[in-house]
């Protein structure tokens, strides 16, 4: 007998208060209090040891100081900066819009340097760097595209005897039969000792790179190790493949970060899904080790023990955010733990060192696929403890009350395929809820000392279907090739999705010049990856199809690609038309969960419409991307909501303490450091997603 998982949705949940022990942790007179890497940690704890902004003072807090950073594109709107900067030293060293490297004074905000870096190489979205000393030299480690720098931390100068001119090229190795040549670095490296250790982003369709993880000498560039995801003849793993599947299949790479446990020299990996995200019909089998937590020996790359949470995946459900390391009090005994959020809604909590699951998992049945050649996994694995932290089906008891055009709503969910987390997408249209991209998101999840986790999520249906794809031929219609590599994300009648995340085409021409819309394809930018794989010919009939011109005429296409039966049809956003998520609030979430017990403690609505709110409704909750910071003194900074807002909270409670408005939207988790004995929190301001306008701006905030 299966035990049903309690769900928590209700906006107005009891909040629940605790006793939690504080440890005063003030900052002497004239020191700095760092922010050295990505998320605050190594172990991904988003969490700082400052209390000199209080729950007494915190709605004292002013601008300290703003830096324009350069590189927006506020007509487009096609820039973002999802950075969260680290600070050494007094020095903050960050990522512009415009994907250059920079050092200001962490005090001031006066720019010390920045990179003027030209390759010829992807554009892209940064969340951050990674700095190493050995006392005497200093490196920041910034991925430019698909080469990682080392930089002099003083200058900014790439360092010359760091691989090639200070430069190594992340594509080499990653390479196999039939595949395009994108890859980015868009999540910062994570240091052991003298060794970077870096995962890579690639393409999500049948034509995706490999996606080992790989670990370089920091000095030299020099490859130390790597692990390959998709295993090779011999490799444990290869048997849950076809046989070939290391040579036609990519993906199952490490986009979203990695936690380390330096003590125990342990890194913490978690995987995405194999290419092609939503048709599995040419990789049958398991498919370790994507969709899986790897902990690995920091030293060797060797794998030490790994948990699949996804089992086959086809609903593109890969871990959106890294770990989080922490220690839980279980029968009275401390526990050194690793917590993963998914986009699901669940959080899986693990024995650090064993792997063992600290809570019970159990393997549910859900729906096989109708597709020819496919075979869903029958189970996948759902924890019991703790409950999710967003809803898991959405029907129509789930429809908003106020939602437009009701019954033509209501009448497209009756025809679709929805009411369980794991339902194949098919030719008939089957709903993602929570959405295909959380759920829990890229931001994940702050944890603190007391063995806590607060997660923000996202509660908005999706919806896709499968559809034929064309099959390869010597020569093809600019409208095939649109489908082909644009339709999945812009949609086959190029109106992208209501929330603004994939924008319209249809007037592309008002917004953009010929000429920037080869330069995007070409290179790519932000969320959308670069087409170098496809010829100059191809490229040009795409943009003269979505410019609207004929999409008659025929151009003729590159041989020897990977080629798979299937397309998808879109990452769709159910809205309604007036801008509005069609399921019942809360639309976003902030939740905390006891990890010591499996209890959630409150749940908080997480942002506003601003529309809504002047018509007296309490906030509903938004779409979101970025993280948390939480400190010792019991307080909850975040932005990442489209309503430009800037928020602390009570963790304690969930109340909010302080909010302020933003120069754009700050789709990027804050961080919080002290120069001099004075405490500061920064945001990267850059907007550019779900129909917010581009910025350029970082913005920290101190007490008078």
């Amino acid at each position: 007998m299966l035990r049903n998982v309690a769900v928590i949705g209700a906006i107005g949940l009891l909040t629940v208060v605790w006793a939690v022990s504080f440890i005063p942790l003030s900052t002497p007179e004239g020191a700095n209090t760092d922010w050295r890497e990505y998320n605050g940690t190594g172990e991904q704890s988003h969490y700082s040891p400052l209390n000199q902004i209080t729950k007494a003072n915190v709605g004292q807090l002013t601008k300290a100081w703003e830096y324009a950073s350069g590189g927006a594109d506020s007509v487009a709107n096609q820039t973002q900066i999802q950075c969260n900067p680290i600070v050494v030293d007094g020095v903050l060293y960050g990522v512009s819009a415009g994907s250059q490297a920079f050092a200001l004074d962490a005090a001031t905000g006066k720019e010390r340097w920045k990179t003027a870096l030209t390759d010829e190489t992807f554009k892209m979205t940064s969340r951050g760097v990674t700095y190493w000393t050995d006392g005497r030299n200093k490196r920041v480690f910034f991925a430019y595209g698909h080469l990682l720098y080392a930089l002099d931390a003083t200058t900014g100068k790439p360092v010359p005897t760091f691989g090639k001119a200070g430069k190594i090229n992340l594509r080499d190795g990653l390479e196999r039969p039939g595949a395009d040549d994108y890859v980015v670095a868009n999540t910062p490296g994570i240091l052991f000792k003298n060794h970077i250790i870096v995962g890579v982003r690639v393409s999500e369709g049948p034509t995706a790179l490999k996606g080992d993880i790989r670990s370089y000498d920091v000095r030299t560039g020099r490859l130390v190790w790597t692990f390959r995801t998709i295993p090779e003849p011999g490799e444990l793993g290869y048997d849950t493949w076809p046989k070939d599947g290391y040579r036609n299949v990519g993906g199952a790479n490490n986009w979203m970060g990695m936690a380390i446990d330096r003590q125990r020299g342990i890194v913490y990996a978690p995987t995405g899904s194999a290419a092609f995200d939503f048709y599995g019909g040419n990789r049958l089998g398991t498919n370790l080790f994507a969709n899986c937590l790897l902990a690995l020996d920091a030293r060797t790359g060797k794998r030490l023990w790994h948990f699949q949470f996804v089992h086959h995946d086809i609903w593109d459900r890969d871990p959106p955010a890294p770990p989080n390391l922490l220690t839980v009090v279980q029968n009275g005994q401390k526990i050194d733990a690793v917590a993963q959020v998914t986009k699901q809604g669940h959080v899986f909590v693990f024995d650090r060192v064993t792997g063992k699951p600290l809570f019970p998992i159990e393997e549910k049945p859900f729906p096989a696929s109708d597709i020819p050649g496919e075979q869903a996994h029958p189970t996948q694995p759902i924890p019991l403890k703790p409950a999710p932290f967003t809803r898991q089906t959405f029907t129509e008891k789930d429809l908003n009350e106020t939602v437009a055009d009701r019954e033509e709503v209501l009448a497209q969910l009756r025809a679709s395929r929805t009411g369980t987390p794991y339902y194949p997408v098919g030719r008939q249209r089957t709903i993602f809820f929570p959405g295909t991209d959380g759920g829990a998101q890229w931001g994940g999840a702050a944890a603190d000392p007391d063995g806590m986790l607060y997660v923000p999520a996202k509660e908005i249906p999706v919806y896709s279907t499968l559809t034929d794809a064309p099959k390869p031929t010597t020569v093809s219609s600019a409208e095939t090739l649109y489908a082909t590599n644009c339709g999945a994300c812009h949609g086959a009648d190029r109106r992208g999705d209501h929330s603004g995340a994939y924008p319209s085409l249809l007037s592309i021409r008002e917004r953009m010049k010929p000429e920037a819309m080869h330069e995007l394809l070409k290179k790519g930018r932000g969320m959308m990856p670069a087409f170098s794989h496809l010829s100059q010919v191809e490229r040009n009939a795409i943009v003269d199809f979505i410019s609207g011109k004929t999409a008659s005429h025929t151009v003729a296409t590159t041989p020897g690609r990977t080629w798979l039966p299937y397309i998808h049809t879109g990452y769709n956003r159910w809205y309604d038309r007036n801008g509005f998520p069609v399921s019942r609030p809360p639309w976003g979430t902030l939740t905390a969960i006891d990890l010591n017990t499996g209890e959630h403690r409150w749940q908080i609505p997480l942002g506003e419409f601003p529309a809504l709110t002047r018509q007296g409704m309490p906030p509903t909750g938004t779409d979101n991307y970025g993280g948390p910071v939480v400190t010792a003194s019991g307080l909850l900074f975040i932005a990442a909501t489209p309503d430009q807002k800037f928020r602390v909270f009570d963790r304690q409670t969930g109340k909010l303490l302080w909010e302020t408005q933003l120069p754009a939207a700050g789709y990027a988790t804050p961080a919080l450091y002290s120069v001099g004995g004075k405490q500061y929190v920064v945001i990267a301001c850059g907007g550019g997603k779900l129909k917010t306008r581009s910025g350029d701006r970082y913005v920290a905030f101190a007490l008078p």
